[in-house]
């Protein structure tokens, strides 16, 4: 697959994804921070990034208007990156050798000191 982590998630989670043989890039990096979120789609779907963000109310909305999209995983609490890395990983294994998230929404949460995860299709 291939990540696009959004500026609010730390840089260091593209070392985490490319260790598992994947493609990833840090939107500061490709020179987009700072754009909005509707301005960032476009290059999202049009690059077929599978988009790492913790904004789950803003992509939501987005991703829920997309026909087709390489996917989507949400790390839900705002923890220190390496708590990041930590969730990030358990979603990679989680996907273990998928090619990838065609339609497809990855949420990790924390629930009692246990990361949970949470997987559905968008748009329904």
């Amino acid at each position: 697959m291939k990540f696009l982590i959004d500026e609010c998630l730390h840089t260091s989670l593209v070392a985490v994804a490319q260790d598992h043989g994947h493609d990833c890039f840090h939107v500061n990096w490709l020179g987009l921070s700072g754009e909005t979120d509707w301005d960032l789609m476009p290059r999202i779907v049009a690059e077929d990034f599978t988009f790492v963000t913790n904004n789950a109310r803003d992509f939501r909305k987005l991703y829920a208007r997309e026909e087709l999209h390489a996917g989507l995983v949400i790390i839900v609490p705002q923890v220190l990156p390496a708590l990041q890395r930590e969730l990030f990983l358990a979603v990679l294994q989680e996907l273990g050798d998928a090619q990838d998230m065609v339609n497809e929404v990855v949420e990790i949460a924390i629930e009692d000191g246990e990361a949970v995860l949470t997987r559905y299709s968008l748009p329904e």
